[in-house]
Parts: structure tokens; C-alpha cells; sequence
């Protein structure tokens, strides 16, 4: 008998043959199979996070393991990161990774379990955004008293947006305009924040208009319920309106992250459209009051000011007395004027005629000629400078010209010197600079040769002068 049978297992030609291969793909269908579709609570543990995006996390209680993935499209699309210690319930599918010989599940959603977690993630949320100052008092606008349009951001069905619509009704009718968004579940944050941002993009004079003042509301329920104004993407489309802002999610006791970060947080959607226009009636007595009140006051100030000035008047003199002391005054320079426009005309005739005896004809004449002899010499003495300062000029010019001309080519030229230039016009001063067959120009004081440079023409060494050779010297060589 074989070994096998001694230990009471079957013959191992009875049993079917795999490959690893093969066995790993058979268990990985079978636990798709029978677990395509599961939710697990349990304690996040291990959370890795590699640069290809996606999540890989353990799931684990006091027992067991079970390794998770979120791929990366599903990872940025989730309402609750995950967190080490995190108690959550997952929902996925099991399956399993054959190249290590281990299940797992791939996670499509993750969601806080209890209101425990969701509380201390909305705290750690909290201290974020108040870090960043989203709940400073100093940022908030204050309401419009009387806005022409109102926005509301919340579900079209239902309660709340009856009883909001009955209160603008009741109290002032506007213009209302709804953006209708779901208030619950996963895309609830998502469409409020869009809802938000949709309303402060418009512009004065589109076919929509502007609201003047924006109201974000929702009915009661639980944590879970109103999960979705407490996401940071909703918190921050609030922070950011330009338009004043209205919280009205819940009952009064329920607070979530959108009402710290409003401009106003209603305790009800009712309280919220009472917040957001006055009452038309109560308006309308006001103005009557104030414009009662007005006319009042503005009758009391006339008889005030009437009885001022009665009582001015009474306290002024009377217009014969203010012009009496003035009248006689003029009477009496009337009476002196004659005399005084005599006595005038007596002090200028005498002071004329002592003045007129100065001036005589003959002393006119003298000035003039002395005058005109001071013109003449003047012209002299400028004819005669103008004249100096021409020759010095001249002089000058005279002796420029002569030290040009000594310093000038022309005057070297006429001492025997020639002035050497190549083919293009460019002056030759070594005999470095010219090659055997190179046409030169010869400038003489009488006129210019041209030339052709030899083959020898060329030598590093200074040549003597005609009559003395150095010794140990070449001959020189000729230009021409």
C-alpha cells in the first residue's frame, strides 16, 4: 500500500492537479462571488497614502486584520478622510491580491460610525477653520434692511420652503429664487457650496437677477442627517460669498460648521425669511410715524424761529433814529464842501505856479545835448571795442591756422616723406601689414603712385639709411 493510504489520505493520482496560478485566480472568484457586496465596521490602523494617489489602510478589531484599498478616483471623492484610529464603516467589495497571497477589500465609501466620530471630526474641522479666522465676528456683512431679491439655497419640496415662501408673503413680498439642492446624503455638500457660488456669479442686469441676500436652509434631523453643511466645502463657499449669508439648518439647538461661518445663523427657516425683510405693514406705520413726526418737528422749529425773530425786531431802533445821526452828519460836510473845494484848488494853483518857474525852455535844450553827447561817446568806445575784439579774434584764427598746417601730413610730405595706403584707402605704418603682390598707394607732397609690393619687400628688421649699412645686414629689398 502507498504512504498515502497509511495516513488515510486518497491516493494522490485521485486528486486535481493546479497551478498556483490557477488556485489563486479559483479562491480570488470565489470570494467575489459570495462577498461582492459588504459593509464592515471597524478601527482604521494603518493608512498609506503612496504618490500613485490611491489608499491602502488596515480595517481591524480586537480579533482581526482586514487590508483595504481606496483607488484614487474614489479616494478624492470621499466625505470622511480616513484617519489612524478612525472608528468607520466601510462599503466595498472583497477580493484578492494574488501576487501576495491575501484578501482584501476595496473600500467605494467610508462613513463615521457613531456620532462619537462624526463629533470629533467635526471638532478637529472646527479648529481648523478658526484657526484660519472663517469665524471672526470682523468678517461677517451686515443684512440689507430692504432687499429686492432673496436667494434661498435648499430643497424645492417640502415643508421648509413652503413656510419660508408663506413668511415673505405675510411680511413683505419679494423676489424670490430658489436653487434647488439636495439636503441631504453624500452630494449634499457638494451641491450647497455650488449653490452658493452659483448666486454670487451673477451680475447686475442678467436675465437672473442678484439676490441681495442669501438664506441656506434645511428642517431638523440628526447628526448624520445634517452631515452635510458641516463639510469644509461648504463652510468655505460660505466664508467666501460676497452676498450676505443666512443659516437656518435645523432646529435651534442644531449647530453645524455653516453657521459659525454665516453671517447670520437663524434658529428656523421661518425665523430666517422674518430676519431677512421687515414687516410691510409694520414698515409702512413706521414711515407714516416717522413722517408725522417729521412734520411736527418742522412746525415746531418755524414758531421757534418766528418767535425769534418777532422778538429781534422788537429789540432793533427805529429806522428814523438809525438815520438821523447820519443825515445831520451829511448836512454839515454838505455845508463845508464849497469852502473846502476853494481852499483845494487855492494849495495846487500855488504850488503850480511855484513849480512852473523851474522850468524853462533853454534848461530842456542843455539836457538834451548833453544827453546826445553821452550817446556819441558811447557809439565810439563800442566801435572802437568792437573793433579790438575782431583783430584778437583774427590773430587767433591766424595762429591756429599756422600750427595746423605745421602738424599737419602735408608739411611732413614736403621734407621727402611719403605716405604709404593699401587697396582699400587704409594708412600702411608697418611693413608687417603688406604681402608680396599688394597694391599701394604712394602719397608725395606733388601727388600719388601707385605700386605692386615685391617679394622681399617684407623684413622684421629695421633697414640703414642710404650711405650706412649695419653690419652683419641684409640688402633691402625694393617696393618697386
Amino acid at each position: 500500500m502507498e504512504k498515502a493510504d497509511e495516513i488515510g489520505q486518497p491516493p494522490a493520482g485521485n486528486i486535481a492537479e493546479f497551478t498556483v496560478s490557477e488556485l489563486s485566480f479559483a479562491i480570488k472568484r470565489s470570494i467575489e462571488d459570495n462577498f461582492a457586496y459588504v459593509r464592515v465596521r471597524g478601527e482604521l490602523g494603518r493608512i498609506s497614502r503612496p504618490a500613485s494617489g490611491h489608499v491602502y489602510l488596515d480595517l481591524k478589531d480586537e480579533k482581526a486584520v482586514i487590508s483595504g484599498v481606496i483607488w484614487r478616483g474614489q479616494a478624492a471623492r470621499l466625505k470622511v478622510q480616513p484617519e489612524q484610529g478612525m472608528e468607520v464603516i466601510a462599503t466595498g467589495r472583497l477580493t484578492t491580491y494574488p501576487g501576495q497571497s491575501r484578501y482584501q477589500i476595496v473600500i467605494e465609501s467610508l462613513e463615521p460610525a457613531g456620532v462619537g466620530a462624526l463629533l470629533a471630526q467635526l471638532e478637529k474641522l472646527k479648529k481648523k477653520l478658526t484657526a484660519e479666522g472663517l469665524f471672526d465676528e470682523e468678517r461677517k456683512k451686515r443684512r440689507p434692511f430692504l432687499p429686492r431679491t432673496v436667494g434661498i439655497v435648499t430643497s424645492p419640496t417640502g415643508a421648509v420652503i413652503r413656510d419660508m415662501l408663506h413668511g415673505f408673503d405675510e411680511r413683505f413680498p419679494v423676489q424670490v429664487i430658489v436653487w434647488p439642492v439636495r439636503v441631504q446624503g453624500e452630494s449634499c455638500g457638494a451641491e450647497v457650496a455650488s449653490a452658493i457660488a452659483g448666486f454670487n456669479a451673477l451680475k447686475e442686469g442678467d436675465a437672473i437677477p442678484r439676490p441681495d441676500v442669501l438664506i441656506v436652509a434645511r428642517g431638523g434631523g440628526s447628526i448624520e442627517d445634517l452631515w452635510g453643511f458641516n463639510e469644509e466645502i461648504v463652510a468655505r463657499a460660505a466664508a467666501m460669498s460676497d452676498i450676505p449669508l443666512i443659516s437656518a439648518v435645523g432646529h435651534e439647538t442644531d449647530w453645524t460648521l455653516i453657521d459659525f461661518v454665516s453671517d447670520a445663523r437663524a434658529p428656523t427657516p421661518t425665523k430666517a425669511a422674518e430676519w431677512a425683510v421687515p414687516v410691510y405693514s409694520e414698515l409702512l406705520a413706521r414711515s407714516q410715524e416717522l413722517a408725522r413726526r417729521q412734520m411736527i418737528a418742522l412746525r415746531r422749529v418755524l414758531e421757534q424761529r418766528r418767535a425769534g425773530l418777532t422778538a429781534a425786531g422788537r429789540g432793533l431802533p427805529r429806522l428814523p433814529d438809525l438815520l438821523a445821526l447820519p443825515r445831520q452828519q451829511l448836512d454839515t460836510a454838505a455845508g463845508r464842501l464849497p469852502l473846502a473845494l476853494k481852499s483845494n484848488a487855492a494849495r495846487h494853483r500855488s504850488r503850480l505856479e511855484r513849480q512852473s518857474g523851474r522850468v524853462r525852455p533853454h534848461l530842456l535844450r542843455q539836457r538834451m545835448v548833453r544827453n546826445r553827447e553821452q550817446v556819441l561817446l558811447l557809439e565810439q568806445r563800442a566801435v572802437r571795442a568792437i573793433g579790438q575784439l575782431v583783430r584778437r579774434k583774427r590773430e587767433t584764427i591766424d595762429a591756429r591756422g599756422q600750427l595746423l598746417a605745421s602738424l599737419g601730413h602735408k608739411g611732413v610730405l614736403a621734407r621727402g616723406f611719403a605716405l604709404v595706403r593699401d587697396a582699400s584707402g587704409t594708412m600702411v605704418r608697418r611693413a608687417a601689414g603688406v604681402s608680396a603682390g599688394d597694391a599701394l598707394e604712394l602719397e608725395f607732397a606733388d601727388g600719388c603712385v601707385t605700386v605692386a609690393a615685391g617679394e622681399n619687400t617684407v623684413s622684421s628688421k629695421a633697414q640703414p639709411r642710404r650711405g650706412g649699412k649695419k653690419p652683419g645686414s641684409g640688402p633691402q629689398g625694393s617696393l618697386f
